[in-house]
């Protein structure tokens, strides 16, 4: 039996909900192409702040990624309101992709 504290569960249903959020040019979702960083409850805030990347910091699909991110973090926690912030150091590269991902291109 495993057992796990609030925030590690709060941080997994974030990671789950941001799943959904595909990346539309590589059709991957943005959690397993490494653009989320950190995910960050902070305390007697009433938000989830997100601090995650873009592939280019002139994406062309990315005031639709985060969007997306807000809009379904919002929807898997609706008592706190979503914070997304893009950081670009360190830069994004092929290296950050999850496993998963890489067998996804691949395929």
């Amino acid at each position: 039996m495993t057992s796990t504290t609030p925030l590690a569960e709060q941080i997994a249903r974030a990671t789950e909900a941001l799943r959904q959020v595909i990346d539309p040019e590589i059709g991957l979702n943005i959690v397993d192409l490494g653009l989320v960083y950190g995910i960050h409850f902070p305390e007697a805030e009433n938000r989830i702040r997100i601090e995650m990347t873009l592939t280019s910091q002139f994406c062309p699909m990315g005031e639709a990624i985060t969007d997306s991110a807000a809009e379904l973090i919002r929807e898997a926690f609706p008592e706190l309101e979503p914070e997304i912030i893009l950081v670009f150091d360190p830069r994004w590269g092929h290296h950050l992709i999850s496993e998963e991902g890489l067998q996804y291109l691949n395929s």
